[in-house]
């Protein structure tokens, strides 16, 4: 096993699904992910998802970058966060409001559950 691994979605079999249509607000978003580490409690690849808006409720803490696009995150209290490419954001375990993609957006992230 080598000590450093790249993240790319070459080589890496992705992981393709939709929000719970209950949560969906807009669109018919997709999510496609490629996991490239899981190992407990902890995950890191890329994400890249299609327009539409959903909700969600963070449980666990989340390290993103955006690679392209687009997304506005939009708290429960009205805040509006957007993320463009070139952005790196914390995202805090009991962050709950909606994600709404405005432009395909791709992300490397590193989860700690």
């Amino acid at each position: 096993m080598t000590h450093l691994l790249r993240v790319t979605r070459e080589g890496t079999t992705p992981e393709v699904s939709r929000p719970d249509p209950a949560k969906v607000v807009s669109g018919d978003p997709v999510h496609t992910t490629w996991n490239l580490e899981t190992r407990g409690g902890l995950y890191a690849g890329l994400w890249h998802a299609t327009l539409g808006e959903w909700r969600c409720s963070y449980t666990e803490w989340e390290y993103v970058h955006i690679l392209e696009g687009v997304s506005v995150l939009t708290a429960a209290d009205g805040t509006q966060t957007t993320l463009r490419a070139g952005d790196s954001y914390v995202i805090r375990p009991g962050f709950e409001g909606t994600w709404r993609v405005v432009e395909p957006t791709l992300k490397d992230y590193v989860i700690l559950t």
